[in-house]
């Protein structure tokens, strides 16, 4: 197989989008505007095999990877122009970005304060532990991606502000971590995209959760969009075996390799080299789940979720979760009303086997736990949202329903007004000491 060169595009290329469609100056000016907020980042194979240049305006790939001047707020936009036509990168234009991230919400449900665990009485950087058994590493080399989806909740990762950004430093003290903390099964290696990395700088990362200090870790998780944004890496690229023999490791060494995909359309895994690409990490033992929110214009009708979730069980694809999107960043450009979300995911999941039937949803991650919106339901006269916790900080909370009242317009959980006094501590935000309770 012919090996593909992987080609980056960001905000200084933006003259290649004149290869590909009619665009205007003042379009391209209005990209930059919001380029110096948001950050963007395209590949060849998104150009050239994903995206569909008959149509672009009205492609799902086009509008997940492209910046638009509605994601930020009018205001907003004008500042950014103003100050990049008063100094072009000066102070000032830092000054005015970094106050629009402040306001964009850079962390959402505080996981910079409740998530971050100690060891030895300080914070282990790059690490979260929101659950008991699970642990996100975010690796230092990791914290980019081949293409950036806009509306992506860690576009913090992005920006080029260090005091935003989560990653692991030198020390590599996530691993002590990890092995003092027994009641971790799963750790999850997330970004960005760790497999944006080299094979030989993700061992670094791995090789240490395999020996017998690590024998609580049971299950190793990748979180990662390679696949949908640049299937070559599994397959043709220089360290492709490299990678596979490191991914194969994991499954002979007894534990659970789960491939976590985020697959926002069906389009993503229909291509030659995202089939071949599943085929071989099947082939290894690896368990592949897919998971994405749900973005307007992008995959908010049930037919989309319906193919999605029909062709991923077809190629052994586990469907895993459907999302809302979280509270942060341009959320506002892309968001869907939970009873519209709610409403694609009935659509789809009454139109599959129950083999696709794995995908839960709609679900939104908050501070507390993972809350899955499960139904509208009449309550005495009253319209309410049956919701519960399919994950949580707070155990004994899982798949105990609670019930809020119906808000047709309501995107967030902080726009849900709990029915009664009782079910109004599911939709309270943690305190510190309840975070780190199992830590």
């Amino acid at each position: 197989m012919a090996r593909k060169t992987l080609k980056l595009y960001g905000l200084q290329h933006l003259d290649i989008l004149r290869h590909y469609r009619d665009i205007s100056d003042r379009a391209l000016h209005e990209f930059s505007v919001v380029g110096k907020v948001l950050p963007f980042r395209v590949n060849n194979y998104v150009l050239d095999e994903l995206i569909d240049w008959s149509r672009p305006d009205e492609d799902p790939f086009y509008r997940l990877t492209m910046l638009d001047r509605r994601m930020l707020a009018p205001a907003d936009f004008d500042a950014v122009d103003r100050a990049m036509r008063n100094g072009g990168a000066g102070t000032a234009l830092a000054d005015v970005t970094a106050a629009i991230h402040r306001r964009l919400n850079p962390h959402p449900a505080n996981q910079m304060t409740t998530n971050v665990p100690l060891l030895n009485g300080s914070g282990v950087s790059g690490l979260q532990h929101k659950y008991t058994e699970t642990c996100l590493v975010f690796p230092s080399s990791g914290q980019t991606c081949a293409a950036y989806c806009s509306f992506c909740f860690r576009w913090p990762q992005f920006v080029g502000d260090r005091s935003l950004r989560m990653a692991t430093d030198e020390s590599q003290r996530f691993v002590s971590y990890i092995r003092e903390h027994k009641e971790i099964t799963d750790v999850l290696l997330t970004g960005g995209d760790p497999l944006i990395m080299r094979a030989s700088v993700l061992r670094r990362y791995i090789e240490p959760l395999l020996g017998p200090d690590s024998a609580h870790v049971t299950t190793i998780r990748i979180g990662t969009k390679m696949l949908g944004f640049w299937p070559y890496r599994f397959t043709t690229d220089d360290d492709a075996d490299d990678l596979i023999r490191l991914l194969e490791e994991v499954v002979q060494s007894g534990r659970h390799l789960a491939i976590m995909m985020h697959i926002s359309h069906p389009r993503e895994i229909e291509t030659s080299a995202a089939r071949d690409a599943v085929r071989r990490l099947l082939s290894i033992g690896a368990v592949l789940r897919s998971q994405s929110p749900v973005v307007r214009d992008v995959n908010d009708d049930a037919e989309t979720w319906r193919e999605l979730w029909t062709s991923e069980v077809r190629q052994g694809i586990f469907p895993y979760y459907m999302f809302v999107l979280r509270d942060t960043g341009p959320r506002a450009f892309f968001e869907v009303p939970l009873s519209r979300a709610l409403d694609v995911y009935r659509g789809a999941v009454s139109q599959v086997s129950g083999l696709a039937r794995s995908a839960r949803g709609p679900i939104m991650s908050t501070d507390m736990g993972k809350i899955s919106v499960d139904g509208v339901a009449d309550f005495g006269g009253t319209r309410i949202f049956v919701l519960s916790y399919v994950q949580a900080r707070v155990a004994e909370w899982v798949k105990r329903p609670f019930f809020a009242r119906y808000d047709d317009a309501a995107t967030w959980v902080d726009s849900l007004q709990p029915l009664t006094s009782s079910d109004r501590m599911f939709l309270s935000r943690p305190e510190p000491r309840l975070a780190r309770a199992h830590h």
